[in-house]
């Protein structure tokens, strides 16, 4: 099923080809001027160069043909050669009863399905999640959603951080602290206990205040300075603790586990209440296993060399203009970092998943660590370079664009902000009267709804590269580009389908006559090309504009087209339908953008 700009380039396009012309030529895109035309092409200027005419005068030729189209109403020729269509009532009304019985509401399908890996949310054991987490676990969730809705099989796999230097220096704090837990024993292979020593709150304290102690300098260029905490033997004790964890110290194992399960129960708890899932709960450390043989098959083949008491690769290449370190593979303490076990995680993927393409949903500030490890990768010839892609992000940030604090300084965590978000979303429908109809636990559920649609909307309808302000009062509004607004008209829209239904009102066919059924009709068909845009560029805020233009086309279209008080049955019949064409699609596009809709307000 094409949309109205295929059907018109298609029709466009053979009017150039009967002039001897690329078929290419005929491509119908939306108008710049909807006062003056649905769709505008211009190819003319074009073919004028090619066959050295007016440019006119080919587009009065391709005009001409295209009125025989009934789905033109009017062809015209504009300036040098611009063609300006506008479609016609019956074109439209063909097009809408298309989109209202079609179950994927106008969306395509690729025409070859991808194995796909997509490696989202990324955390660190130890540390709870909070708001500069909330980028990437939501456009991954965004981007997994749309791939599989365009038909490729997806894997996702949040690749915790459990692995690195971050555990020595937990296990280090701890024997500083409790040293005399039976994990620290020399030796000592014997059974250790089942309840974990540690709290989250006991990891959230020790982390930060130990992680500082290793830092030889603080702050960022040009303001950095020496760090008047650091313990250079806190340091050296945490990397000899993460290389003997890594060589499998049997009291470091069973503490590891510890920190890990503590950690994964907040994780799943934020994750659940975003809606987000994850087919694999892998981390660095399941790739651990395959670090030996990865490296000697390295060796062997003169990849890896040693440099300095480590083994390193070289990925710098005679064209980079920039400088690109050696990827680490073995630090000259006999541990692994992250370069590491990123290239073993591409190498288990391949023996296991054979991805076509993998994306990784990771700040923007990790670019040269990915360019490197997938230059690596593409060395060893594990899973090509060209289908390894870093899909960076911008920061969440307060007002005056700075990181977002709370009041007191700290950073955000995201449960704070999930529920600040629920007692906001609760005190706004209460104000606007809505859901007062309803009990309180329903209630709660919609206000949670609307929260998450908030903070999810707010966040993915930017630009995935660039920063934003993250403004909680604003967001959670039922007017303007936000997700209350995309709700509110999804559920005003379910209110007239259980009226209509208490009425005995059904859909009929669909015929349009009003300006604001045109204009409905026309958003409801850009559906496909904005999500081809979102999935082609990876990009979550284009399906996010186009919800916004289909709830706003939809509110000028209820405003101006009385439905249930419509006399003529025909024409009530035909505005339900459309209205209910609507709302499938708004739901699958929310949906896309992992928005759940409550049936009422």
């Amino acid at each position: 099923m094409k949309d109205l700009a295929g059907q018109l380039s298609d029709a466009a396009g053979a009017a150039f080809v009967s002039l001897g012309l690329d078929a290419a030529l005929g491509a119908m895109r939306r108008s710049d001027r909807p006062d003056l035309a649905d769709f505008q092409c211009n190819g003319a200027m074009a073919a004028a160069k090619k066959l050295s005419k007016n440019p006119r005068e080919i587009a009065t030729s391709v005009a001409d043909a295209l009125k025989a189209s009934p789905l033109v109403a009017s062809a015209d020729v504009a300036g040098p050669g611009f063609i300006n269509v506008r479609l016609s009532a019956a074109g439209l009304s063909a097009r809408a009863n298309e989109l209202a019985t079609d179950e994927r509401a106008g969306a395509p399908k690729v025409e070859k399905p991808r194995r796909v890996v997509m490696d989202f949310g990324g955390w660190n054991v130890a540390k709870e999640m909070h708001i500069g987490h909330l980028r990437s676990t939501v456009i991954g969730d965004s981007l997994q959603r749309t791939f599989r809705f365009m038909g490729d099989k997806v894997t996702s796999d949040v690749h915790l951080g459990d692995w690195g230097l971050q555990m020595g220096l937990l296990i280090t704090a701890l024997q500083i602290e409790m040293s005399d837990l039976p994990y620290f024993v020399e030796g000592s292979n014997g059974h250790f206990p089942e309840a974990s020593p540690v709290t989250m709150d006991d990891l959230g304290r020790l982390y930060p205040q130990y992680s500082l102690m290793i830092k030889e300098t603080i702050g960022e260029e040009p303001n950095e300075r020496p760090n008047p905490a650091y313990r250079p033997d806190i340091h050296e004790a945490a990397r000899k603790a993460t290389a003997e964890l890594q060589a499998g110290r049997p009291g470091y194992l069973a503490l590891w586990r510890h920190f890990c399960s503590v950690t994964r129960v907040g994780l799943e708890r934020e994750c659940a209440s975003l809606g987000v899932k994850f087919d694999l709960w892998k981390g660095e450390s399941d790739a651990n296993e395959l670090v030996p043989e990865m490296t000697e098959d390295l060796k062997s083949r003169g990849l890896a060399e040693f440099d300095a008491g480590a083994w390193i690769i070289r990925v710098k290449r005679e064209t980079d203009k920039k400088n690109m370190p050696p990827f680490m593979l073995v630090n000259r303490d006999g541990a692994v970092g992250y370069h590491a076990t990123d290239l073993a995680t591409i190498l288990d993927r391949k023996r296991n998943l054979d991805p076509e393409l993998s994306l990784y949903i990771v700040d923007e500030r990790q670019a040269l660590h990915f360019e490197q490890v997938f230059r690596a990768s593409d060395l060893a010839g594990y899973l090509p370079e060209k289908g390894l892609e870093h899909l960076g992000f911008g920061t969440v940030n307060g007002p005056g664009g700075k990181p977002y604090k709370t009041r007191d300084g700290g950073v955000l965590k995201l449960y704070e902000l999930i529920n600040e978000a629920d007692a906001t979303a609760l005190a706004r429908m209460k104000e606007a009267e809505l859901g007062a109809d309803v009990s309180a636990e329903e209630q709660a559920d919609i206000a949670h709804k609307v929260a998450v649609a908030a903070i999810k909307f707010s966040d993915l309808s930017n630009v995935r590269t660039t920063n934003y302000i993250f403004d909680l009062d604003r967001f959670i509004s039922f007017e303007g580009k936000t997700g209350p607004y995309l709700l509110y008209a999804a559920v005003r829209i379910k209110s007239l389908a259980r009226r209509a239904e208490a009425e005995g009102v059904k859909p009929g066919p669909i015929s349009i006559e009003l300006n604001a059924e045109r204009a409905l009709v026309l958003a409801l068909d850009g559906f496909g090309d904005a999500l081809g845009g979102a999935y082609e560029k990876r990009m979550p805020h284009i399906i996010c504009e186009h919800a916004y233009t289909l709830a706003q086309a939809f509110s000028g279209f209820y405003a101006a087209a009385p439905i249930m008080s419509e006399s003529d049955p025909a024409k009530k019949a035909s505005r339900f339908a459309l209205a209910m064409a609507t709302l499938k699609q708004l739901e699958l596009v929310l949906g896309l953008i992992g928005i759940e809709t409550p049936e009422r307000m």
